[in-house]
């Protein structure tokens, strides 16, 4: 039963430990750094948006022939 109390105390601490560690490594990005960051997502945002606009340009003229056209 000890034992078993013991392996339960002693998750959270070990997930606190690693938290602790991983924060205390990371850093802030510098400018430049998070300008690339900054471009990649929009890039990818735009990327997402225009993929998404040609399913739909072609997903609601396909759909009125399949259905009749109403």
């Amino acid at each position: 039963m000890s034992d078993q109390l013991q392996e339960i105390i002693e998750v959270p601490k070990e997930f606190l430990r690693d938290g602790l560690q991983f924060i205390s490594k990371s850093q802030k990005p510098d400018r430049r750094e998070f300008i690339k960051i900054s471009q990649a997502v929009g890039v990818g945002f735009l990327i997402m948006g225009a993929v998404g606009y040609v399913v739909k340009l072609i997903h609601i003229p396909l759909n009125n022939i399949l259905m009749g056209g109403a």
